[in-house]
This record gives C-alpha cells, structure tokens and sequence, in this order.
C-alpha cells in the first residue's frame, strides 16, 4: 500500500509548490474520495481533526516549521496505481485551486471533522482520529465529484 507521503509527492508533482496546510486539505480529500470511489483507504497513516483542520501527524512532522512545500523526498508517486492516481487528479481538478483558508473553512463544516471534535473547545489542539468509517460514511452522501 502506498503512505501518505507518496499520496503527497504526487499531490506536490502535479500542482507544484503549495502550503503545506493546503497539501494536508488535499492529502484529506484524496483519501475521503478514495474511501467513497474506489472503496479503500489510498494510505494508513491516521488523519486527526486539529484546530485548523484534518492533519495527518506523520506528514506533518515532514514539513513542521515549512510554510511552502514543493517536494516530498520521501514520497514516491510511483507506488500509487494508476486508479489512485485518477482519484487524486480529480481531487485536485476540484479542489486543488482552492486556498488553504478555503480548504480549512470547508473541512469545519464537514461532519467527520466536528464530530472528532465533540468536545474539544474551538482553537484548541486535539490529537482525536477523524475514522474512515467516518469520512466514507459523510463523502458518500455528497453529490459525487468524480
């Protein structure tokens, strides 16, 4: 199975330098359409919901202190399939012009991020797992982006 750090090496190879929030928001939808299209999970490392947002933990701690990304070093987008990479490149045909604020606004009226915040005071940090059953179960219901 491919990590999040080759979902985000493509993601990166495709649209080019971008925040590294925007990277996490794109990293996030890829991974919700590909539990809704293809039925599986694109990556295993866990997304939590964070103040500003879906995060995944791991990828964050690539690029902790970075504004600006442009290259993963330690993703390759070659161990993606070639129906992950549609996936992908349909996530980011609708969402990958989109700003990072844009992107964080939208996630916070979306049900898999609040509910893993049930509790948690607004601006504080949490480390709670937004759960694939969670994302597959919200992004299904939507009008279909594919």
């Amino acid at each position: 199975m491919a990590n999040v750090f080759d979902v985000a090496a493509y993601i990166l190879e495709q649209k080019g330098p971008m925040t590294t929030m925007k990277l996490q928001k794109l990293v996030y939808y890829s991974q919700a359409w590909s539990l809704v299209w293809d039925e599986a999970p694109l990556f295993p490392e866990e997304i939590q919901a964070w103040a500003n947002g879906p995060v995944v933990r791991d990828l964050y701690d690539q690029h902790r202190g970075i504004y600006m990304i442009s290259s993963m070093t330690n993703g390759d987008p070659n161990k993606l399939t070639g129906t992950q990479k549609e996936t992908i490149d349909a996530v980011l045909e609708f969402y990958g012009d989109k700003s990072s604020q844009w992107l964080v606004d939208l996630t916070h009226i979306e049900a898999p991020w609040k509910n893993a915040r049930i509790g948690v005071p607004d601006l504080s940090r949490s480390n709670k797992a937004i759960s694939l059953a969670s994302m597959a179960e919200y992004y299904s219901s939507l009008p279909s982006q594919e």
